[in-house]
C-alpha cells in the first residue's frame, strides 16, 4: 500500500524560486503551500505552476509570526499520514522521491520519521564543508508524532515522538545567491536569535569576542571549510559575522530589559523558511 505524503512549501515573496521547487513535486499526491501574505507574485505563479502540470495544489495564507508556529499552523491544516517540509528554493529529485516511496512502503514499525541530507549550492558553488553538508533536516515524519518547539522560533527543532532513521538521497537547496542575500537573510535570523540568547543565557559583552571567534574555528578548521577554498573561508567569516550580530542584539535586549526600556522589535518572516 502507497503511503499519502502531504508535502507542505511555506512561502514568503519566493516569486523566483516556487516554480521550480513545485516543478520537482510532479509526482506528488497531495501539495499544501502557507503563503505568509507574499507581496510578490508567488501565489499567481503558484498557481500557474500548478495548472500547467495539473499539481494537486491547496494554498492558504496565514500570518507570519515565528517559523515555528507557522510550521505547526501548516500541520493542522493537512490531513495525511506523512508529511515532507520543502522550501521553496530546495528540489525533489525524482530519486529522492522513489526512495521516500520504498521506505515507507517498507518501514520498520515504530519509525516516526526521517533525516534527509541536503546539498547546499551557495553563490552559485557546492558546498561540501564548513558544517553544510551533508546537514540533516529532520522534514519527513508522521504528522501525528511531530510537533515544532515553540520555545525555538528560529532554527526550529522538531519534537519527534518515536525513533528517526535517515535517508540516503539528499534535498538540492540553493541556499544563498549573493553576499547581499546572506547578510540580509542572517540580519533577520540574528533578530529572533537574540531574543532566545537572552532569555536562555546570561551573556557577558564578553562573549562578542568569544562566540564569533569560537563558530569561525568552528566552522573553518572543526568542519574544514578550510577543505571549499576561498568559498569555505568566506562562509565560515558570515557565519561568526552572525553570531555577532545575534549576541549584540541579545545583550542589548537584556540591557533594555533590565532598565524597563521594553523589547526589541520582532521582524517579519523573509523567506518562510530558515536555513
Amino acid at each position: 500500500m502507497v503511503t499519502k505524503i502531504s508535502y507542505i512549501i511555506l512561502t514568503f515573496n519566493e516569486e523566483q524560486d516556487i516554480a521550480g521547487c513545485l516543478q520537482s513535486l510532479m509526482s506528488a499526491e497531495d501539495i499544501f503551500l502557507l503563503d505568509s501574505f507574499s507581496t510578490d507574485r508567488t501565489i499567481e505563479e503558484a498557481y500557474r505552476v500548478a495548472a500547467t502540470h495539473d499539481l494537486p495544489l491547496r494554498i492558504e495564507q496565514h500570518r507570519f509570526r515565528n517559523f515555528a508556529e507557522q510550521r505547526n499552523s501548516a500541520l493542522e491544516l493537512v490531513s495525511s499520514e506523512w508529511v515532507f517540509f520543502v522550501d521553496a528554493d530546495e528540489r525533489c529529485s525524482p530519486s529522492l522521491h522513489s526512495e521516500i516511496a520504498q521506505r515507507l512502503k517498507g518501514s520498520p514499525s515504530g519509525i516516526a520519521g526521517y533525516w534527509v541530507p541536503r546539498r547546499n549550492i551557495i553563490l552559485g558553488r557546492e558546498v561540501h564543508h564548513a558544517g553544510w553538508y551533508p546537514d540533516y533536516q529532520l522534514r519527513l515524519f508522521q504528522r501525528s508524532a511531530g510537533r515544532y518547539d515553540p520555545l525555538r522560533p528560529v532554527h526550529e527543532v522538531l519534537l519527534l515522538n518515536g525513533p528517526s532513521d535517515r535517508l540516503h538521497t539528499p534535498l538540492l537547496h540553493y541556499n544563498y545567491r549573493s553576499i547581499r542575500e546572506f547578510i540580509l537573510k542572517q540580519w533577520n535570523y540574528a533578530k529572533l536569535d537574540a531574543h532566545q540568547l537572552a532569555q536562555s543565557e546570561s551573556l557577558r559583552v564578553r562573549a562578542l569576542a568569544t562566540r564569533p571567534l569560537r563558530e569561525f574555528w568552528r566552522r573553518y578548521w572543526q568542519f574544514e571549510g578550510w577543505r571549499d577554498g576561498d568559498l569555505g573561508f568566506v562562509l565560515s567569516l558570515l557565519m561568526a559575522w552572525y553570531q555577532f550580530i545575534a549576541v549584540y542584539r541579545a545583550v542589548l535586549f537584556s540591557h533594555r530589559r533590565k532598565i524597563g526600556t521594553g523589547d526589541l522589535p520582532l521582524v517579519s518572516d523573509d523567506r518562510g523558511s530558515p536555513k
